[in-house]
C-alpha cells in the first residue's frame, strides 16, 4: 500500500491524477468503426479518447450534445411508396414518358 501510495503521490505531483476504469463492450458496423478511427487519427484522438469526450459531456449536460432527427426519406410511408413505384414499373403500370429540355448552361 505504501508503494502504491508513494507511486500516486509521485504521478500526482507532475500532474497526472489516476481514476478506477471499466471497460465498455458495444458493437459497430466495420466501416464505421475504420472511418471513425481514421477521423479521430487525424484529430490526434483514440476512438476511447473520443468516447470518453461524449460520455463526459452527456453526463454534464444530460442531453445528446447534437441534433439527432429522423430522415423522412426512411419513412415507412415514403419506403411503402418506393416498393409500389419499383412494383408497377417491373409490372410496366403507371410508367409516365417525359420529355428531357435542355437547358444551356451558361
Amino acid at each position: 500500500m505504501i508503494i502504491a501510495l508513494r507511486l500516486w503521490y509521485t504521478n500526482a505531483m507532475k500532474g497526472a491524477i489516476f481514476v478506477a476504469q471499466t471497460m465498455v463492450n458495444f458493437r459497430m458496423d466495420e466501416e464505421l468503426k475504420a472511418n471513425m478511427e481514421q477521423t479521430c487519427k487525424e484529430m490526434g484522438l483514440s476512438m476511447t479518447a473520443a468516447f470518453t469526450i461524449f460520455a463526459t459531456k452527456v453526463s454534464k449536460e444530460k442531453r445528446i450534445p447534437f441534433e439527432i432527427a429522423v430522415d423522412p426519406f426512411y419513412s415507412e410511408a415514403n419506403m411503402t411508396r418506393l416498393r409500389t413505384a419499383i412494383a408497377d414499373m417491373k409490372a410496366g403500370k403507371n410508367l409516365i414518358e417525359h420529355e428531357l429540355i435542355e437547358v444551356d448552361d451558361e
